[in-house]
């Protein structure tokens, strides 16, 4: 069963101490998603404050944000996606985390893509991106989003793709054609599309054509 084996994996990463996050955190902040059920990993960059109290990812305003534009592309949270980052600890002041600290929770996060075997990756924001990302360094996600690109995890190829993190969104407001938000709706329905054309959920899909799709 995934389940125990991601147990295994989580009860390793709670313990872990090998960088100094440890010492700041409050709670690791492993995963949220059904491994069982889970066909994409999206992975992020770090917990923030309310993660880092919740011991859950995504939780923020930001990750609301996110979850209506999963709902909204036909995407479950609960039952589709697995969604970690690239550190497990939240950074101080919610800083970028450095290349020793993503360093030190790789293997965690190699363990988890391996366990849950996804029909596709979600890089969330700059930081994923970097991490997995073997083309040029400096490539942002504004060149790079709406692409497929293969990602090797152990040994194994998987489609991945770059999309903006919600934390970008919540800065950016315009609908307009060619906007962060329009392209997010896009390269969610590509992902939809592409890869869980065979799921069907009963969905309730929030429009987000309106003003209130977030009160930010």
């Amino acid at each position: 069963m995934k389940k125990d084996c991601m147990d295994i994996v989580k009860s390793k990463c709670e313990k872990c101490t090998e960088c100094t996050l440890s010492k700041t955190r409050t709670n690791p902040v492993f995963a949220d998603g059904n491994p069982e059920t889970a066909k994409i990993v999206l992975i992020g960059e770090a917990p923030g404050e309310t993660e880092d109290e919740t011991g859950k990812p995504f939780v923020g305003r930001a990750g609301q944000l996110l979850s209506q534009f999963m709902s909204h592309a036909g995407i479950s949270r609960e039952e589709d996606l697995y969604i970690t980052n690239t550190v497990k600890c939240r950074p101080p002041e919610n800083r970028v985390p450095s290349d020793e600290e993503i360093a030190a929770c790789a293997k965690f996060l190699e363990a988890q893509i391996t366990v849950i075997n996804p029909r596709a990756i979600l890089l969330c924001g700059a930081t994923a991106l970097k991490s997995f990302y073997q083309g040029d360094k400096k490539t942002t996600i504004s060149k790079i989003r709406g692409q497929w690109f293969d990602v090797n995890v152990e040994g194994k190829t998987y489609p991945a793709m770059a999309i903006f993190h919600p934390s970008y969104l919540l800065r950016n407001h315009s609908r307009e054609v060619g906007s962060p938000r329009r392209l997010m709706e896009q390269d969610l329905n590509e992902v939809k599309s592409s890869k869980l054309a065979d799921i069907n959920h009963d969905i309730h899909t929030i429009n987000l054509s309106g003003h209130k799709l977030m009160p930010v």
